[in-house]
């Protein structure tokens, strides 16, 4: 069994030159180097974009409970202080 596949795309002339372009900036050896490396870019900013998504909705989820806690020990704060010579 073969673990490459072939796969054969039309670009249009103006997507065909950018990817020319990057594969003279990025000095790689092939076209398909070239669209691999654009392929994992664009997997990894939307695995980014996915988690940072999920942080901010836990934070979402735990921001009212967490208030609740810092106002309970904000009480706290000053304990002691008074003691205390400046």
């Amino acid at each position: 069994m073969k673990s490459n596949t072939k796969s054969s795309i039309t670009l249009p002339r103006d997507e065909l030159r950018l990817v020319n372009e990057l594969k003279k900036r990025l000095r790689a050896r092939t076209k398909v180097e070239v669209v691999r490396r654009g392929l994992q870019l664009l997997k990894e900013t939307t695995d980014r974009d996915a988690l940072r998504a999920a942080y901010a909705e836990a934070s979402r989820q735990v921001r009212s409970s967490s208030l609740a806690a810092l106002a309970e020990l904000d009480s706290l704060a000053e304990e002691g202080l008074s003691d205390q010579e400046p």
